[in-house]
């Protein structure tokens, strides 16, 4: 059975009322915003949104990917740090390359990241101890092909066709270029959830892509085989899930995007994963969390 804290803590990041669990050392108040596109939203659009951010008034703010595109990515991650002026721990999604190449995105996006004040790309960061009992990791991720049936699966993504390294590739080499990114994503993510529970007893993972089929949601509903290969990374669920289920009194919420669906998956006793929604042109907040 899970102990006290860890069950408030969960039902926090599900219901996203007060924790008051652990005797933490100070208050944390934490954004959370996903699937953004604000190359699809104009400049005083954007000015306004940004506006709702501060109004929430967040210590912090958590940036789920697909910020922009491949040419303005970093453009609009200093423009936010700019307007907001908190920390904002982000993770890039798969709109962030288009029209560009993964290495060239994340080159220039842990340039600016690590010369900047606010922003901190998870994929390039330790561990972070948000409180005495919390601490964050996160990486972009990629949807690995895995889950439904990729071979049979209809669907091109754009992804296919304007990311570099993805572009022309025959279905089995893509394949196996899918099954590396996710990969990568879920050594990292496995090798950071294994300290971060060694400092801290909660852990929230920031993700782009659905680490689980049960948290594929779209349009109220778990994607289908022909969708999931291009929506969720096995590897990164079976990564995490083998992390938590060693530590059954700790507790692990994910919190994702991509497909624009909101949804909640119970996976374990102690990890749940909450799916965020998005409108193309109507950046939201998903929700704004308040640790104590």
């Amino acid at each position: 059975m899970l102990s006290r804290p860890v069950s408030i803590f969960l039902r926090v990041l599900t219901g996203f009322q007060c924790l008051q669990a652990t005797p933490y050392t100070g208050d944390l108040r934490l954004g959370w915003v996903t699937d953004l596109h604000l190359n699809f939203v104009p400049s005083q659009n954007r000015t306004a949104f940004y506006k709702r951010i501060r109004d929430g008034k967040p210590d912090a703010l958590l940036v789920g990917g697909d910020i922009g595109e491949a040419d303005s990515v970093t453009l609009l991650l200093k423009e936010m740090a700019a307007a907001l002026q908190i920390p904002i721990y982000f993770v890039l999604g798969n709109h962030d390359f288009y029209r560009g190449s993964i290495a060239g995105v994340r080159e220039a996006v842990g340039r600016e990241s690590g010369s900047s004040r606010w922003l901190r790309w998870l994929p390039a960061s330790e561990v972070i101890p948000l409180t005495s009992g919390v601490a964050l990791i996160g990486h972009d991720s990629w949807a690995d092909g895995r889950l439904g049936d990729y071979f049979r699966s209809e669907v091109m993504l754009n992804d296919y066709l304007l990311i570099r390294e993805l572009r022309g590739l025959h279905k089995h080499v893509r394949y196996a270029k899918l099954n590396a990114l996710g990969d990568e994503a879920a050594e990292f993510l496995e090798k950071r959830a294994i300290e971060a529970l060694a400092l801290r007893r909660n852990v929230i993972v920031l993700t782009h892509v659905p680490p689980f089929r049960e948290a594929c949601w779209h349009e109220g509903r778990i994607s289908d085989d022909n969708w999931l290969p291009h929506f969720a990374c096995r590897a990164v669920g079976d990564g995490l899930a083998a992390v938590m289920r060693e530590r059954p009194d700790c507790s692990m919420t994910v919190l994702c995007g991509h497909t624009h669906s909101p949804g909640i998956a119970h996976i374990l006793p102690n990890l749940v994963v909450r799916t965020g929604s998005a409108v193309y042109g109507e950046p939201a907040i998903q929700d704004v969390l308040d640790l104590e």
